[in-house]
């Protein structure tokens, strides 16, 4: 008698890399080539460069509107960032896309030397941030932001939504030296509308007060963040939202004053690992200016993460909507 295998499931590509919006959600296509092509418009010396991948960064939209300031550098990502950096040199205003694990681990040496160390103006806008895919450790950047935040000169920001890239690609074009964005592409959810949102680079921005619970977030994090506050909103919990969408510099005064109120549980979400991104940058401020209040830390673990559909794995790893306000109602009992 011959054997039965059971086949496993295969993963589709719609469940593997899906959007981050919730069935109702508002959304605006593509948010970053509209506007960088917006921006491209007023400042001619802006270039758009890639390493294969700008259908899949939304930069193909800058390369239809400008063909002649466009790169297709190839899958090189090396050659990408050392080619940015001489465009920069030449006056230019280098915009180089590819995913957030190619910037950061393939191409780390050259940022750091290129054109960190000579503080050149480029703009690294990366996507697939954190835990955006399904497709397991090698596309699933869940240290970008401790690698870029230990760079000298390297300004590392955390957009939340449409929104927020919108208004961020002008204000990193303006801003002399290097950036790593980290970039949502595609159908990108647009909350911030509702909270008449200005992004400042270097500033954090209270979306919501509360009385009893502070979350302190970036990127998507703080999508979930207003979501688990509006299900809280019941008389029984108030939640107040700070959003840090500049992870460095990182805005320690607006984040001690509010830790100084008395009688909150400050929640820190962020959508990296625990190690060196915004929690730790977090903590460290508060000890030099020994604010101690209670404390959790909303993160991704310290290890590889699962393949598999984003709602599967944001539950699993505690980053989705309902798993946070499960866990703020246990720490509040």
């Amino acid at each position: 008698m011959n054997a039965v295998t059971e086949k496993k499931p295969r993963l589709t590509t719609s469940a593997m890399i899906a959007s981050i919006a919730g069935d109702d959600q508002p959304t605006r296509p593509a948010p970053f080539g509209h506007a960088l092509v917006a921006e491209a418009e007023r400042r001619q010396n802006i270039v758009g460069m890639t390493a294969d991948l700008s259908k899949y960064t939304d930069l193909h939209i800058f390369a239809q509107a400008f063909p002649k300031r466009y790169f297709q550098m190839g899958m090189a990502e090396q050659l990408l960032m050392g080619a940015a950096g001489g465009m920069a040199k030449e006056g230019f205003i280098p915009f180089a896309t590819t995913y957030a694990v190619f910037a950061t681990r393939r191409a780390y040496d050259f940022i750091h030397q290129v054109i960190a160390e000579e503080n050149l103006n480029v703009k690294i806008c990366a996507a697939l941030p954190g835990l955006t895919t399904g497709y397991g450790p090698s596309h699933q950047a869940t240290e970008d932001l401790a690698m870029m935040r230990a760079i000298p000169n390297m300004t590392v920001i955390d957009p939340c939504d449409a929104l927020e890239i919108e208004q961020a690609v002008p204000a990193i074009a303006a801003h002399n030296g290097p950036v790593y964005m980290r970039l949502l592409r595609g159908k990108v959810p647009a909350v911030l509308d509702e909270y008449n949102y200005k992004f400042e680079l270097g500033k954090a921005k209270m979306l919501r007060d509360g009385k009893d619970v502070l979350i302190i977030s970036s990127g998507l994090m703080t999508m979930r963040a207003l979501e688990a506050a509006k299900v809280l909103d019941d008389g029984s919990s108030s939640v107040g939202v700070l959003h840090v969408p500049t992870i460095k510099p990182l805005d320690e005064a607006a984040i001690i004053e509010q830790c100084r109120r008395p009688g909150r549980l400050v929640i820190v979400a962020e959508n990296h690992s625990v190690i060196g991104g915004l929690g730790e940058a977090v903590t460290r401020a508060l000890v030099m200016a020994r604010v101690m209040p209670e404390f959790r830390h909303v993160a991704l673990p310290d290890r590889f993460l699962d393949a598999g559909a984003l709602p599967t794995l944001h539950d699993r790893y505690g980053i989705s909507t309902s798993v946070l306000v499960e866990n703020i109602k246990t720490w509040l009992k």
